[in-house]
């Protein structure tokens, strides 16, 4: 885990003049991170009249992680272009397990974070740098404290689709029962306002969670806190999207929410270091992709939070060894429900690479990777987009059921994989979705053709000068009001 470029220790004194400063507060994990330091970074390089800086915010397990050679762990530190600066929730070093907490547990995290937050504000005045507007990354109930009780102008910052964001906005606008009178049916068909039919199994898992889990049940508590407020407010919303993907749905949230702005960004175009909170495995998987043909290597990932099970990892196996095709599989070391070292010992070398962490950027931009089997979080599949990889798409929940029909129906840039009610992928469905997206047939190859063509649509998009207007036009309106 080194430290992200060039970090330094700072100690910044009064300013002679204070510019607009965006503290973006982001939840302490990989998937919030990155998408909110890139913003946090075009934001401070945004060509407008007036200066802007900006201040990255995670949790002290985060920072403490992304940053490990700090002389005191929590001291705020730069890059030359944004600061970082950490906030406890009172867990000190792991982020909370919000599903394992008591509601009293909860209440005093909640304070705890308040407080936190509070003081690096009343810190960062105090060296001349106040802060004129929060920018948060979804729905952290506590930053919305601090944004209430300070009287700082609130900007949420949509790290999933447009299309998540319309389906959350709607449940909470009419559509509640429709979804729960339906949720045990995954095939029936909610059509939202100005949207393309959506199925109950495409919706985002906690919408429709039969279930009725503690963690479903805090997790819409926490968003119905920050649509009310968006109600009450009318916050501008920056989304983690891009018009060429989903243009339609932004055009129908803009009666609703007024101010959206699509500020998606390619991080595979990006020169900046990424930030990974856990550390690459020293295995040579770079120089192993080397010795495959082109498209050739499946790439198996579920990203930074999702575990395996002993009857997962065994069906994985035995999928991998029914296709014959090498594979590079990434175990995270805190990944499986149990032991599981016996894997590395069932993995054919000539077959298969197991790894505990890779950049994936390095990785989905080898020549040699012919498809990408993924747990559709939204980091990982734009990533894939954006370097035109076929995905199979294994969704666990979430935003990840409706991230896998856009990459399935909407963009037809791969096929879904389907869990049993177990939550388990058979062998079959993976050896079934690795063949329809790299068999030598037409199917495949017009797959592989439409992925390749939207990757060329959105570098297009990136480069040209859209997503920068809708950044210049967003900053501008925050610094005249």
């Amino acid at each position: 885990m080194a430290d992200a470029a060039n970090i330094q220790n700072t100690s910044h004194g009064p300013l002679s003049s204070s510019p607009a400063h965006f503290l973006v507060v982001a939840y302490g994990i990989q998937s919030h991170i990155n998408p909110a330091q890139d913003l946090a970074h075009r934001l401070a390089r945004i060509n407008t009249t007036t200066s802007v800086m900006c201040t990255l915010c995670t949790h002290v397990a985060a920072h403490r992680r992304m940053f490990p050679s700090l002389a005191s762990p929590d001291e705020e530190t730069t890059n030359g272009i944004i600061s970082y600066a950490p906030f406890s929730d009172g867990f000190g070093d792991r982020i909370s397990k919000r599903a394992m907490l008591s509601d009293e547990e909860r209440e005093c995290s909640r304070r705890a974070s308040f407080e936190s937050l509070s003081s690096v504000i009343s810190r960062l005045a105090a060296r001349g740098r106040p802060v004129t507007c929060i920018v948060c990354t979804m729905a952290m109930p506590p930053v919305l404290d601090v944004a209430r009780k300070l009287g700082i102008p609130l900007v949420v910052f949509w790290n999933q689709p447009a299309t998540v964001l319309a389906a959350y906005y709607h449940y909470f606008h009419g559509y509640k029962e429709l979804f729960a009178s339906h949720a045990s049916d995954p095939s029936y068909e909610v059509i939202l306002p100005g949207m393309q039919p959506l199925c109950i199994g495409s919706l985002p898992s906690f919408l429709v969670d039969v279930t009725n889990s503690r963690l479903s049940s805090m997790v819409i508590e926490g968003f119905q806190e920050l649509f009310e407020f968006m109600d009450r407010e009318k916050p501008k919303v920056l989304v983690n999207t891009m018009n060429e993907l989903e243009a339609a749905t932004l055009t129908a949230l803009q009666p609703y929410l007024q101010e959206v702005f699509a500020v998606g960004h390619l991080a595979a175009m990006s020169t900046k270091a990424r930030i990974h909170l856990f550390r690459h495995d020293k295995k040579s998987y770079m120089e192993w992709l080397d010795t495959h043909s082109e498209r050739s290597v499946v790439y198996i990932s579920f990203g930074s939070i999702l575990t395996y099970s002993r009857r997962q990892v065994e069906e994985i196996l035995h999928g991998m060894q029914e296709c014959g095709r090498p594979y590079l599989w990434v175990v995270r070391k805190d990944g499986c429900d149990e032991d599981l070292s016996y894997l590395v010992g069932n993995i054919n070398d000539n077959q298969g690479m197991v790894i505990e962490w890779c950049d994936q950027l390095d990785v989905l931009s080898h020549p040699s990777i012919g498809c990408f089997v993924t747990h559709c979080g939204w980091n990982s599949t734009l990533e894939s987009l954006a370097l035109g990889v076929p995905m199979v798409a294994i969704p666990n929940w979430s935003d990840q059921p409706t991230i896998a029909y856009l990459v399935e129906e909407k963009w037809r840039v791969g096929t879904r994989a389907h869990r049993n009610e177990e939550g388990v992928m058979a062998w079959k469905e993976l050896t079934k979705g690795v063949g329809f997206v790299m068999g030598d047939n037409t199917v495949a190859a017009e797959i592989r053709e439409r992925a390749n063509a939207l990757k060329q649509k959105i570098h297009q998009e990136s480069i040209t000068a859209e997503i920068s207007e809708n950044l210049q036009t967003f900053t501008k309106s925050m610094i005249d009001n």
